[in-house]
């Protein structure tokens, strides 16, 4: 089966955007995943209106239950059962943990709020996964979306053509990727790291892992406790 993304949104121009460009853009028209979007202003209920005024007052337009539950009823089956991501601040932090497990699915629904965001009842209704990109605010989740979905792709088999580059990345084994060269081995004075030129692998691996360490230790604090407390627990279950 096809992995697939299904986006609600009521701006499908602005797709596929980044997600039709480089690997992902290829893999797409290779068919190797598809981009479903579902235009939630072709389900207006009535004066030919999505939204509504918040209850109780306040700015901006809140879309309406009902024309989400005519979108969502639109959907196959199949679709219907994927599962569904809404994108929010107020949702919890978004993982690479979690486009691995979306990667191993038969896709993902994507839903992307506008102005003032989407009535409470449909996130609870159709279990939406609240999740968050970042600490901002953007005008939308169509941005997001495209986030979330290239990195599901780029986990997909046969879309990246190196394969061993998505095991030495950023977040693999809680740790920052290590720093990256290139020739000329000497650029404005700073040369390339001796041991990269060395020919020694053993030698290699042992500076990039302990470069990733480091770089981890000191920009994501967080992520280093996780590191360590992963150590840890290893080292525990082998005693």
């Amino acid at each position: 089966m096809t992995w697939r993304a299904n986006v609600f949104t009521i701006f499908p121009d602005a797709f596929p955007g980044n997600l039709g460009v480089s690997i992902v853009g290829k893999a797409l028209l290779e068919g190797r995943w598809q981009l479903n979007l579902i235009d939630l202003k072709r389900f207006p209920v009535k004066s030919d209106r999505i939204d509504g005024s918040p209850c109780g007052g306040g700015s901006g337009m809140i879309l309406s239950p009902l024309v989400f539950e005519k979108a969502f009823d639109s959907l196959s089956d199949v679709d219907r059962n994927m599962r569904r991501i809404y994108f929010s601040p107020r949702g919890r932090p978004f993982r690479q943990s979690d486009l691995v497990e979306m990667a191993n699915s038969p896709g993902i629904t994507a839903l992307c709020g506008r102005y003032e965001g989407v009535d409470q009842r449909i996130l609870e209704f159709y279990s939406f996964e609240e999740v968050s990109i970042g600490d901002f605010v953007l005008l939308g989740g169509e941005a997001a979306a495209m986030v979330m979905i290239e990195g599901c792709v780029r986990l997909l088999p046969e879309v990246v053509g190196n394969g061993e580059s998505l095991i030495h990345e950023s977040f693999s084994d809680n740790l920052l990727e290590h720093h990256q060269y290139t020739k000329p081995r000497i650029f404005k004075e700073l040369s390339a790291p001796e041991v990269l030129l060395s020919g020694n692998h053993q030698q290699m691996d042992e500076f990039r892992e302990n470069q990733s360490r480091e770089i981890t230790r000191k920009r994501r604090p967080d992520i280093w406790a996780k590191y360590i407390a992963q150590k840890i627990g290893c080292h525990s279950e082998e005693d």
